[in-house]
């Protein structure tokens, strides 16, 4: 049976409103992911970049790195200068060395024989002066040389203790605050080192690189854009009439080509203000129409979705 025009054209309204009616519960939406740009803090010629797109990346991986010609100088005077410090704490804190120590007690040792020997000179004079032999001037300079030599064993004896002791406090004082300047110093060096590369805040997929080794960085211009896998997510947008069928926490199927059967995603995010039906899941029956976009993050295997991929979104009912 042939059908009229009117019968004909009758049909295919008919058949295109089938096509627009979709399941109760089910949108059409597509993947999206959340970006991780990452930027040097100082700008600089960039001197490495071990990365391209495409490349899986774990947390922590080097990214980029900048010229660090200076900074590497800083760090080593740095160093430099805390181990000078740290070596004059030390120093002070031990006293003298014991080559030093032995020079004293060898010099005592020596003055010591010169009081004995000053002390037998006096107590000979002493007898020559009482049998009147010997002038009191003779006696005076034997008992000024016996005075001066046990004077001096004295002396030695003082530097000899002294000697074991560590410096005064104020100059031990002095010094350790020498070594916290000089440890402040080297971390402040380590950080001006550090801010010269990039790393991966998280682990991902390398998305793009936007920067060849020899060019130059500007301060928080991003190298390198990376996607990590829990921060793809799927939208999918919800017509007025029906969005009080949604709330945040419920679960949803998920659904694209060549996609494994069984994935579902748990719904994080509704939009409180209404828009228009993108473009990319308009028709000519829905493109008018004031929808609220809604986020759902995948429960697993996020990384299957790419975004911009279209996704089929189903609410899975609630147990009674």
């Amino acid at each position: 049976m042939r059908l009229t025009p009117i019968l004909t054209i009758c049909a295919a309204a008919l058949l295109l409103a089938a096509c627009e009616r979709r399941p109760e519960g089910s949108y059409q939406g597509y993947a999206e992911g959340e970006y991780v740009r990452v930027a040097p803090i100082d700008g600089g010629t960039i001197d490495a970049i071990p990365v391209q797109r495409g490349d899986k990346v774990a947390e922590g991986a080097l990214l980029f790195q900048l010229d660090r010609t200076a900074e590497v100088a800083g760090q080593a005077q740095a160093a430099a200068e805390l181990g000078r410090a740290k070596s004059q704490l030390e120093d002070l804190s031990k006293g003298l060395r014991a080559p030093e120590l032995d020079q004293i007690r060898a010099a005592r040792a020596n003055t010591a024989a010169t009081s004995e020997k000053t002390r037998l000179d006096l107590a000979r004079a002493e007898k020559l002066y009482a049998n009147g032999n010997v002038a009191k001037a003779a006696l005076d300079a034997a008992r000024a040389a016996h005075d001066a030599a046990t004077a001096a064993v004295r002396e030695l004896d003082a530097k000899l203790t002294t000697g074991k002791l560590a410096a005064r406090q104020d100059q031990i004082d002095a010094a350790a605050s020498a070594v916290v300047a000089a440890e402040a110093a080297l971390a402040q060096a380590n950080w001006r080192l550090s801010r010269r590369e990039g790393f991966a805040p998280q682990g991902g997929v390398v998305d793009d690189v936007y920067f060849r080794v020899g060019e130059f960085a500007s301060p928080s211009q991003p190298v390198v854009s990376l996607l990590p896998p829990e921060n793809i997510k799927i939208r999918f947008f919800v017509p007025e009439p029906e969005l009080g069928r949604v709330h945040v926490g419920d679960k949803v199927r998920l659904a694209c080509d060549a996609c494994a059967a069984g994935l579902e995603g748990t719904v994080r995010f509704i939009s409180p203000q209404a828009e228009f039906t993108p473009p990319v899941i308009y028709s000519e029956q829905t493109r008018a129409k004031l929808v609220y976009m809604v986020e759902a993050w995948p429960d697993r295997t996020p990384e299957i979705f790419h975004p911009g991929q279209p996704v089929g979104v189903t609410l899975i009912p609630k147990p009674e």
